[in-house]
């Protein structure tokens, strides 16, 4: 367990997402976490109710009860959020940011001082134990705030240090990722209850289509491209699905769908 006090700035999905995970993993304890925000005293009450977390409406009361500092707010309330507290900042903190797009450099230079800062990019994953989370490490970090953040991430799924020039591509694909799987999921169900299935049916079906999917790429290690080729008979069912997709310019829709999320980063980042 971490001898670490976590004050999450922002208590939102992400921020719900991870307090889950490092709880049910057992890293922290709930008396060691503290939730603020910047006006819905309700949400933070909910999370105090469901987590048995502590909160306050006062920012600097959390930053002074906090070893780690979380930043999980929308990125378009940086700039106000850090003017607010950044007097309260200690140096043996540390900082770890989840707010998209937001580059550490930013953060060090709102808070006027060399502060240790950790950019992560989880997914809410993180709340069942499979998230993947990229890590990386700012100017004023070193390899104990890096090892720190990779400890507390790995208790909620896999970790990987990537250099930061990288987060926007990584928070398409991982951080929006699920939402684009779940948008497919959406249509595959609706599909199949047009077809005449029971709701309930349609559901365990493709949750257990989509999971047994990934598991063949996680332990066959064969490339997808190969692992479809395998179901794809000619003429048969799968073909006639898949030239549907073709017809449709599938693929480039997905690439491009990646492609529009990393473009809205790299500008959350410029604002």
């Amino acid at each position: 367990m971490l001898n670490k006090k976590l004050a999450f700035i922002g208590a939102g999905a992400a921020a719900e997402a991870i307090i889950a995970g490092i709880l049910r993993a057992k890293i922290v304890a709930s008396e060691q976490i503290i939730v603020t925000n910047r006006q819905n005293e309700d949400r933070l009450k909910e999370l105090a109710k469901r987590y048995d977390v502590k909160y306050t409406t006062d920012a600097s009361e959390a930053i002074q009860f906090a070893d780690i500092i979380l930043l999980a707010m929308k990125p378009y309330d940086l700039h106000d959020a850090i003017d607010s507290w950044k007097k309260e900042v200690r140096d043996e903190q540390m900082i770890i940011s989840i707010l998209a797009g937001v580059e550490t450099a930013q953060i060090a230079d709102l808070i006027e001082r060399p502060v240790p800062v950790i950019r992560a990019m989880p997914n809410t994953s993180a709340s069942i134990g499979f998230a993947a989370t990229a890590l990386s490490s700012g100017k004023y970090a070193g390899k104990e705030h890096l090892e720190l953040a990779g400890a507390l991430f790995q208790t909620v799924g896999i970790t990987s240090v990537v250099p930061e020039k990288d987060m926007h591509t990584i928070t398409a694909l991982s951080g929006s990722g699920p939402a684009f799987i779940y948008y497919m999921v959406e249509a595959m169900e609706k599909a199949a209850i047009e077809l005449g299935l029971d709701n309930q049916l349609a559901r365990k079906f493709v949750i257990q289509t989509v999971l047994g999917a990934g598991h063949m790429l996680q332990i066959t290690k064969e490339e997808p491209e190969r692992l479809r080729e395998q179901i794809t008979s000619p003429q048969g069912t799968t073909e006639a699905g898949i030239k549907v997709l073709e017809n449709h310019h599938f693929q480039r829709v997905v690439s491009e769908c990646i492609k529009q999320a990393k473009e809205r980063s790299e500008q959350l980042g410029r604002k």
